[in-house]
């Protein structure tokens, strides 16, 4: 390996092998966001406020699942390496419960065709972190090139954006040709299925993993996620996305709404299709051209750019009324053509974050911090799945009727100057992100600087990073003491280690008190005949933040016992590496 990055140049049957599964994955994710909830509640007859409340609660546990997953296969240790042991079982398992999903048995009705949905739902999201958090996992590790990178992710995406397409317009040709929505779902959904499997398996036969990662030990998982929030580089990216993530379910809930009830046209369905089919057809064809400008100009600059499309696109939508739909077209075409750049971009700049983290903890780690990123935006991104649909209920829609002024008003800001405005926000915390091409070489001569046993310099904000040697600090004990802050550590060593349990099991009880205080709330909300109201959408994310706090809290209270084996010498031995790591180079106070 070079003193600067690494140049690997990945073969296309890798590029294709791995970024194809996308195809499926992004195709079953469209009938899933946008045809799922009005199947089951005009065809199955299921109430709709059980339906969304079902998906709340199912995606709000989905997510907690995900940084387990990424510890897990970063820990994973087989003969076929640590991704794809997971992804052989997940891909087949996710499709099963996605056909199942969309096939409820004729005789199930009300209570039971609820618990159909329930079940199914929950399990597809579980078996999905399965697989995508271990082939979210692969991809930065399969290069360190900068550009390399950039390609390999362009391809995995134009799968996706392509995926996306075939399935936004699929369903209704399913439907006429099978005879009936159950039919014609059953159907798509068997398709998909199988093609995801297919896909995945040909991943597996064809992608192979890197030896010199597969090897590497892994670390203990609430140490590894204290970690990386140290990652200042991460943050500003991680804020950037759940920024833009707060709207992020609004466009596809509401533009069915916006074509009926504002735009107004004969054939509001024909025009639905149409509309999909031209805002992600744009953006599959303009995905070459983002990918060049990125390997040509870097990925920050054109990453910042490809905001300002969907900004503007956004907010013409709103100036947008009945029979705008030839001007409608343009627009979505003009906001279409720039999003998939934020599709790769975003995985290859997380990608270069990962390799800053190596630069500071020696780890490779790129399951877990895509499970993390995943679980922060999908907690995010709850709200806008049904806050939308409260508000349009508290301004008086009623389905299949002509709206009021008010309510027309109300979907064309929902569904226009809600993401512009988060997307302006995300655009000017964006300016903020500090790794460039340069910036990259740099980290990547810093950790072979370690690794001779040298010191190094982070790139990014200049401090000086002591070699491993000088940092007289058991790597293992190391890992192990962040469990605990240096506050925390301090209370241990002052009052003793049944003070910090003490401190732990009070964190935890209100944690606890919370959830249950959340999941009272939560069946006092419940509507049978009506979408669940803004609080109940919120108190199904704090009671999801609550059990996570819970779990985290539980672990770190486990953990304890095992200071009784270390000296106070050492736990401020860590404190000063910990300061000297975060560029604090004061000696009064690292000897503190």
């Amino acid at each position: 390996m070079s003193s600067t990055t690494p140049v690997e140049k990945l073969s296309l049957r890798v590029k294709l092998s791995y970024g194809a599964p996308s195809f499926a994955g992004a195709g079953m994710a469209i009938p899933i966001a946008i045809h799922l909830t009005i199947f089951y509640s005009d065809t199955i007859l299921v109430p709709l406020g059980i339906i969304a409340l079902i998906k709340a609660v199912a995606r709000a546990l989905d997510a907690l699942t995900d940084p387990l997953m990424g510890w897990m296969t970063d820990s994973t240790r087989s003969r076929w390496g640590r991704r794809r042991p997971w992804i052989l079982f997940g891909a087949p398992a996710a499709a099963l419960t996605f056909y199942l999903m969309f096939t409820p048995p004729e005789s199930l009705s009300g209570a039971n065709a609820a618990a159909w949905f329930a079940a199914t739902y929950a399990c597809y999201y579980l078996f999905h972190t399965v697989y995508i958090i271990p082939h979210n996992g692969l991809g930065p590790e399969l290069t360190l090139d900068y550009n390399e990178r950039s390609m390999l992710f362009g391809i995995r995406e134009g799968f996706v954006v392509f995926g996306t397409l075939v399935a936004a317009v699929s369903p209704p040709i399913f439907i006429e040709a099978l005879g009936g929505a159950r039919a014609g779902y059953s159907g798509f959904a068997a398709l998909l299925g199988t093609l995801l499997v297919l896909l995945y398996v040909n991943l597996i036969v064809q992608v192979k993993e890197r030896e010199d990662f597969i090897a590497r030990p892994p670390n203990p998982l609430i140490p590894g996620l204290r970690r990386i929030f140290r990652n200042r580089a991460f943050r500003i990216l991680l804020i950037v996305y759940l920024t833009s993530s707060t709207t992020g379910a609004i466009p596809g809930l509401m533009m069915p709404y916006f074509t009926k009830y504002v735009l107004q046209p004969e054939n509001p369905d024909l025009w639905l299709a149409i509309f999909l089919a031209v805002y992600f057809g744009a953006g599959f064809l303009f995905l070459p051209v983002w990918i060049w400008l990125s390997r040509r100009f870097e990925k920050k600059p054109v990453w910042l750019i490809s905001f300002v499309p969907s900004i503007t696109g956004s907010a013409m939508l709103f100036f947008m009324g009945p029979g705008d739909i030839w001007p409608t077209l343009f627009i979505l075409i003009w906001a279409g053509a720039a999003f998939s750049a934020g599709l790769f971009l975003g995985p290859a700049m997380q990608a270069d974050v990962i390799d800053y983290d190596e630069l500071y903890t020696g780890k490779r780690r790129e399951a877990q911090y895509g499970a993390l990123w995943s679980v922060m935006t999908k907690f995010v991104v709850i709200p806008s799945m049904s806050i939308p649909l409260a508000i349009l209920a508290s301004v008086g829609y009623l389905p299949n009727v002509p709206q009021t002024d008010e309510v027309q008003f109300a979907i064309r800001a929902i569904f226009g100057l809600g993401p512009a405005t988060t997307a302006t926000i995300a655009l000017f915390l964006g300016l903020m992100y500090p790794i460039s091409r340069k910036v990259h070489q740099k980290i990547w001569q810093g950790i072979e600087q370690l690794k001779r046993g040298e010191g190094a310099i982070d790139p990014i904000n200049g401090h000086q990073i002591p070699p491993l040697l000088e940092r007289h600090e058991d790597e293992d004990q190391g890992w192990f003491l962040d469990h605990f802050t240096s506050g925390e550590l301090t209370l241990a060593m002052s009052n003793g280690i049944r003070a910090l349990r003490r401190r732990i099991l009070f964190l935890q009880a209100v944690s606890l008190a919370i959830l249950i205080s959340a999941c009272t709330a939560i069946v006092g909300e419940i509507q049978l005949d009506a979408a669940p109201g803004i609080l109940a959408v919120l108190y199904v994310v704090v009671a999801g933040f609550a059990l996570a706090a819970m779990l985290f809290h539980l672990i770190r209270w486990q953990a304890a016992p095992r200071l009784e084996g270390v000296t106070d010498e050492m736990i401020l031995d860590h404190i000063r590496i910990n300061r000297l790591l975060k560029g604090d180079s004061n000696p009064a106070l690292t000897a503190a």
